[in-house]
Protein backbone atom coordinates (compact mmCIF):
# COMPACT_ATOMS: atom_id res chain seq x y z
CA UNK A 1 0.00 0.00 0.00
CA UNK A 2 2.64 2.09 1.00
CA UNK A 3 4.75 1.56 -2.40
CA UNK A 4 1.40 2.38 -4.42
CA UNK A 5 1.10 5.45 -2.85
CA UNK A 6 4.74 6.31 -3.16
CA UNK A 7 4.14 5.66 -7.03
CA UNK A 8 1.39 7.83 -7.14
CA UNK A 9 2.87 10.18 -5.93
CA UNK A 10 6.24 10.48 -7.76
CA UNK A 11 3.87 9.96 -10.95
CA UNK A 12 1.60 12.93 -10.16
CA UNK A 13 5.34 14.87 -8.82
CA UNK A 14 6.99 13.95 -12.40
CA UNK A 15 3.64 15.47 -14.56
CA UNK A 16 3.66 18.91 -12.35
CA UNK A 17 7.12 19.01 -12.85
CA UNK A 18 6.94 18.31 -16.39
CA UNK A 19 3.88 21.56 -16.13
CA UNK A 20 6.56 23.88 -14.31
CA UNK A 21 9.37 23.01 -17.14
CA UNK A 22 6.66 24.25 -19.97
CA UNK A 23 5.90 27.16 -18.59
CA UNK A 24 8.66 28.92 -16.84
CA UNK A 25 9.72 31.10 -20.18
CA UNK A 26 8.40 33.06 -23.01
CA UNK A 27 7.31 31.12 -25.82
CA UNK A 28 9.93 32.77 -28.34
CA UNK A 29 9.84 29.57 -30.58
CA UNK A 30 6.25 29.91 -31.04
CA UNK A 31 4.68 32.28 -34.53
CA UNK A 32 4.83 35.75 -34.47
CA UNK A 33 1.70 37.01 -32.55
CA UNK A 34 -1.37 38.89 -34.64
CA UNK A 35 -1.02 42.69 -34.26
CA UNK A 36 -4.43 43.21 -32.68
CA UNK A 37 -4.14 40.59 -29.90
CA UNK A 38 -0.58 42.22 -28.93
CA UNK A 39 -1.95 46.10 -29.23
CA UNK A 40 -4.50 44.53 -26.66
CA UNK A 41 -2.33 43.30 -24.25
CA UNK A 42 -4.01 40.30 -22.91
CA UNK A 43 -6.55 37.53 -23.72
CA UNK A 44 -9.68 37.73 -23.65
CA UNK A 45 -10.46 33.43 -23.11
CA UNK A 46 -13.86 31.96 -22.96
CA UNK A 47 -14.77 28.59 -20.92
CA UNK A 48 -16.63 26.73 -19.09
CA UNK A 49 -17.23 27.37 -15.12
CA UNK A 50 -19.79 24.34 -14.52
CA UNK A 51 -17.83 21.37 -16.16
CA UNK A 52 -15.08 19.99 -13.61
CA UNK A 53 -12.43 19.10 -14.33
CA UNK A 54 -12.03 21.35 -17.33
CA UNK A 55 -13.77 24.21 -16.04
CA UNK A 56 -14.92 24.95 -12.71
CA UNK A 57 -15.37 27.55 -9.74
CA UNK A 58 -13.03 27.35 -6.75
CA UNK A 59 -14.47 28.57 -2.99
CA UNK A 60 -13.68 31.87 -4.21
CA UNK A 61 -15.41 31.65 -7.27
CA UNK A 62 -11.93 31.67 -9.62
CA UNK A 63 -12.50 29.88 -12.52
CA UNK A 64 -9.65 26.90 -12.48
CA UNK A 65 -10.24 23.52 -14.58
CA UNK A 66 -7.55 21.58 -17.31
CA UNK A 67 -9.21 24.40 -19.60
CA UNK A 68 -8.86 27.14 -17.92
CA UNK A 69 -5.50 26.71 -17.45
CA UNK A 70 -5.15 26.17 -20.94
CA UNK A 71 -6.12 29.46 -21.31
CA UNK A 72 -3.83 30.74 -18.98
CA UNK A 73 -0.89 29.05 -20.23
CA UNK A 74 -1.57 30.75 -23.88
CA UNK A 75 -2.01 33.99 -21.98
CA UNK A 76 1.98 33.66 -20.82
CA UNK A 77 3.45 32.25 -24.31
CA UNK A 78 1.45 35.52 -25.98
CA UNK A 79 2.95 37.90 -23.14
CA UNK A 80 5.05 36.02 -20.59
CA UNK A 81 2.36 36.52 -17.74
CA UNK A 82 -0.65 34.32 -17.54
CA UNK A 83 -2.34 37.35 -15.20
CA UNK A 84 -3.04 38.57 -18.73
CA UNK A 85 -5.82 37.40 -19.37
CA UNK A 86 -9.58 38.03 -19.01
CA UNK A 87 -11.77 35.23 -18.32
CA UNK A 88 -15.14 34.73 -19.36
CA UNK A 89 -17.40 32.22 -18.30
CA UNK A 90 -19.49 30.64 -21.28
CA UNK A 91 -22.03 28.12 -21.72
CA UNK A 92 -22.63 25.44 -24.19
CA UNK A 93 -25.45 27.35 -25.88
CA UNK A 94 -23.60 31.22 -25.45
CA UNK A 95 -19.77 29.71 -26.30
CA UNK A 96 -19.65 30.26 -29.92
CA UNK A 97 -22.03 33.72 -30.05
CA UNK A 98 -20.03 34.85 -27.50
CA UNK A 99 -16.96 34.53 -29.86
CA UNK A 100 -18.41 36.14 -32.70
CA UNK A 101 -19.83 39.05 -30.95
CA UNK A 102 -16.37 39.36 -29.85
CA UNK A 103 -16.85 39.41 -26.49
CA UNK A 104 -13.70 36.65 -26.49
CA UNK A 105 -10.77 36.34 -29.05
CA UNK A 106 -10.32 32.33 -28.46
CA UNK A 107 -12.58 29.63 -26.87
CA UNK A 108 -11.21 26.48 -24.84
CA UNK A 109 -14.61 24.94 -23.62
CA UNK A 110 -15.15 21.40 -24.21
CA UNK A 111 -15.83 22.08 -28.00
CA UNK A 112 -16.65 19.17 -30.08
CA UNK A 113 -15.68 19.69 -33.97
CA UNK A 114 -18.25 19.08 -36.54
CA UNK A 115 -18.53 20.24 -39.64
CA UNK A 116 -21.75 22.41 -38.26
CA UNK A 117 -19.45 24.43 -36.33
CA UNK A 118 -16.71 25.00 -38.73
CA UNK A 119 -18.91 27.05 -40.99
CA UNK A 120 -19.22 29.21 -38.42
CA UNK A 121 -15.71 29.63 -36.30
CA UNK A 122 -12.59 28.57 -37.37
CA UNK A 123 -11.45 25.52 -35.11
CA UNK A 124 -7.99 24.52 -33.93
CA UNK A 125 -6.24 21.10 -34.81
CA UNK A 126 -7.75 18.49 -31.56
CA UNK A 127 -6.33 18.37 -28.76
CA UNK A 128 -8.58 16.22 -27.06
CA UNK A 129 -11.15 13.17 -27.61
CA UNK A 130 -13.88 11.50 -25.85
CA UNK A 131 -16.52 9.92 -26.18
CA UNK A 132 -20.53 10.51 -25.22
CA UNK A 133 -22.62 8.27 -22.56
CA UNK A 134 -26.04 8.27 -20.61
CA UNK A 135 -25.85 8.80 -17.06
CA UNK A 136 -29.08 7.29 -15.66
CA UNK A 137 -30.08 6.64 -11.64
CA UNK A 138 -28.44 3.39 -9.83
CA UNK A 139 -31.78 1.43 -10.14
CA UNK A 140 -32.66 2.41 -13.86
CA UNK A 141 -33.94 -0.60 -16.10
CA UNK A 142 -32.02 1.09 -19.06
CA UNK A 143 -28.72 -0.58 -19.42
CA UNK A 144 -27.54 0.24 -23.43
CA UNK A 145 -28.64 3.24 -25.24
CA UNK A 146 -31.10 1.21 -27.53
CA UNK A 147 -33.02 1.33 -24.32
CA UNK A 148 -33.73 4.80 -24.43
CA UNK A 149 -36.91 4.19 -26.87
CA UNK A 150 -39.66 5.50 -25.84
CA UNK A 151 -38.23 7.59 -22.90
CA UNK A 152 -36.74 10.93 -21.96
CA UNK A 153 -33.52 12.07 -22.03
CA UNK A 154 -31.80 15.00 -20.91
CA UNK A 155 -29.70 17.13 -23.44
CA UNK A 156 -27.56 20.43 -22.74
CA UNK A 157 -28.33 23.34 -24.81
CA UNK A 158 -25.59 23.38 -27.56
CA UNK A 159 -24.26 20.44 -27.58
CA UNK A 160 -23.22 18.24 -30.13
CA UNK A 161 -25.00 15.49 -28.38
CA UNK A 162 -28.05 17.05 -29.58
CA UNK A 163 -27.88 16.81 -33.39
CA UNK A 164 -26.55 13.38 -32.87
CA UNK A 165 -29.77 12.00 -31.40
CA UNK A 166 -31.87 13.67 -34.05
CA UNK A 167 -30.16 12.08 -36.80
CA UNK A 168 -29.94 8.53 -34.48
CA UNK A 169 -33.07 8.22 -32.57
CA UNK A 170 -35.65 10.49 -34.72
CA UNK A 171 -38.48 11.39 -32.22
CA UNK A 172 -36.72 10.82 -29.04
CA UNK A 173 -38.38 13.37 -25.62
CA UNK A 174 -35.97 15.48 -24.37
CA UNK A 175 -35.31 18.40 -22.23
CA UNK A 176 -32.86 20.61 -23.01
CA UNK A 177 -31.14 22.49 -20.05
CA UNK A 178 -28.77 25.52 -19.72
CA UNK A 179 -25.41 23.30 -17.27
CA UNK A 180 -24.33 20.46 -16.10
CA UNK A 181 -26.07 21.21 -12.51
CA UNK A 182 -29.72 21.96 -14.09
CA UNK A 183 -28.89 18.11 -15.77
CA UNK A 184 -28.03 16.47 -12.88
CA UNK A 185 -30.90 17.77 -10.76
CA UNK A 186 -33.06 16.88 -13.64
CA UNK A 187 -32.35 13.66 -13.51
CA UNK A 188 -32.19 13.34 -9.45
CA UNK A 189 -35.32 14.19 -9.52
CA UNK A 190 -36.70 12.16 -11.94
CA UNK A 191 -38.04 14.35 -14.78
CA UNK A 192 -35.93 12.34 -17.78
CA UNK A 193 -34.72 8.94 -17.56
CA UNK A 194 -31.23 9.62 -19.08
CA UNK A 195 -28.63 12.00 -19.19
CA UNK A 196 -26.75 12.48 -22.15
CA UNK A 197 -23.62 14.38 -22.12
CA UNK A 198 -19.47 14.08 -22.39
CA UNK A 199 -18.16 10.86 -21.08
CA UNK A 200 -15.52 13.01 -19.59
CA UNK A 201 -17.80 14.96 -17.31
CA UNK A 202 -20.33 11.88 -16.99
CA UNK A 203 -17.30 9.75 -15.62
CA UNK A 204 -16.57 11.99 -12.67
CA UNK A 205 -20.33 13.01 -11.92
CA UNK A 206 -20.92 8.67 -11.70
CA UNK A 207 -17.69 8.30 -9.38
CA UNK A 208 -18.81 11.24 -6.83
CA UNK A 209 -22.35 10.19 -6.74
CA UNK A 210 -23.65 7.00 -5.48
CA UNK A 211 -27.33 7.74 -6.68
CA UNK A 212 -26.12 7.39 -10.29
CA UNK A 213 -24.07 5.60 -12.41
CA UNK A 214 -22.89 5.28 -16.38
CA UNK A 215 -24.85 3.24 -19.14
CA UNK A 216 -21.66 2.22 -20.34
CA UNK A 217 -22.11 1.93 -23.69
CA UNK A 218 -20.62 4.72 -25.91
CA UNK A 219 -21.67 6.62 -28.97
CA UNK A 220 -20.60 9.81 -30.81
CA UNK A 221 -16.74 9.31 -30.34
CA UNK A 222 -14.94 12.60 -31.63
CA UNK A 223 -12.62 15.35 -31.06
CA UNK A 224 -12.18 18.66 -29.15
CA UNK A 225 -11.42 21.76 -30.67
CA UNK A 226 -10.31 25.62 -29.40
CA UNK A 227 -12.05 28.15 -31.45
CA UNK A 228 -11.12 31.67 -33.19
CA UNK A 229 -13.59 33.75 -35.05
CA UNK A 230 -13.80 32.86 -39.14
CA UNK A 231 -10.70 34.00 -41.37
CA UNK A 232 -8.20 35.32 -38.30
CA UNK A 233 -5.32 32.58 -40.06
CA UNK A 234 -2.77 34.23 -38.23
CA UNK A 235 -4.05 33.66 -34.73
CA UNK A 236 -5.15 29.76 -35.84
CA UNK A 237 -1.89 29.27 -36.65
CA UNK A 238 -0.86 30.78 -33.22
CA UNK A 239 -3.04 28.74 -31.03
CA UNK A 240 -2.28 25.33 -33.33
CA UNK A 241 1.58 26.38 -32.09
CA UNK A 242 0.69 26.86 -28.73
CA UNK A 243 -1.10 23.64 -28.08
CA UNK A 244 1.05 21.72 -29.69
CA UNK A 245 3.58 22.93 -27.59
CA UNK A 246 1.66 22.75 -24.57
CA UNK A 247 1.06 18.53 -25.46
CA UNK A 248 4.66 18.39 -26.42
CA UNK A 249 6.36 19.92 -23.33
CA UNK A 250 4.04 17.59 -21.30
CA UNK A 251 1.59 20.75 -20.01
CA UNK A 252 -1.66 18.98 -20.68
CA UNK A 253 -0.53 16.36 -18.87
CA UNK A 254 0.53 18.22 -15.81
CA UNK A 255 -2.82 20.28 -15.78
CA UNK A 256 -4.75 16.95 -15.69
CA UNK A 257 -2.56 16.08 -12.36
CA UNK A 258 -3.17 19.35 -10.73
CA UNK A 259 -7.14 18.75 -11.44
CA UNK A 260 -8.18 15.44 -11.98
CA UNK A 261 -8.46 12.92 -8.49
CA UNK A 262 -6.41 10.15 -9.03
CA UNK A 263 -8.96 7.43 -9.22
CA UNK A 264 -10.03 8.69 -12.32
CA UNK A 265 -6.93 10.59 -13.57
CA UNK A 266 -5.64 7.99 -16.08
CA UNK A 267 -9.05 8.07 -18.36
CA UNK A 268 -8.50 12.35 -18.69
CA UNK A 269 -4.95 11.43 -19.28
CA UNK A 270 -6.05 9.39 -22.49
CA UNK A 271 -8.29 12.10 -23.04
CA UNK A 272 -6.48 14.82 -23.87
CA UNK A 273 -3.77 12.32 -25.83
CA UNK A 274 -5.32 13.00 -29.52
CA UNK A 275 -3.50 10.29 -30.80
CA UNK A 276 -4.90 7.35 -28.54
CA UNK A 277 -8.51 8.29 -29.92
CA UNK A 278 -9.82 4.94 -31.64
CA UNK A 279 -10.10 4.09 -35.25
CA UNK A 280 -13.87 5.05 -35.10
CA UNK A 281 -13.77 8.17 -33.55
CA UNK A 282 -15.47 11.20 -36.09
CA UNK A 283 -13.04 12.68 -37.96
CA UNK A 284 -14.32 15.97 -39.76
Amino acid sequence: MQTSTFVRTSIVATLIGAFAIGTTAFAADLPALPGAIKEQGKLRFGTKCDYPPDGYLDEKGVPQGVEVDMGRQIAKYAFGDEKKIEIVCVTTANRVPSLVGNKIDLMIATMGITKQRREVVDISDAYAWGASDLLVLKDSPIKKLADLKGKKIILIKGAWQIPWFEQNMAGLDNIKLDTVNDAVQALLQGRADAYGHDNNVLFGLAAKNPRVRLVGDPYMIGFRGAAVRKGEKEWLAYINAALAKMQKDGVIAGLVAKHVEADIRPVHLEAFTPSKAPASAIRE
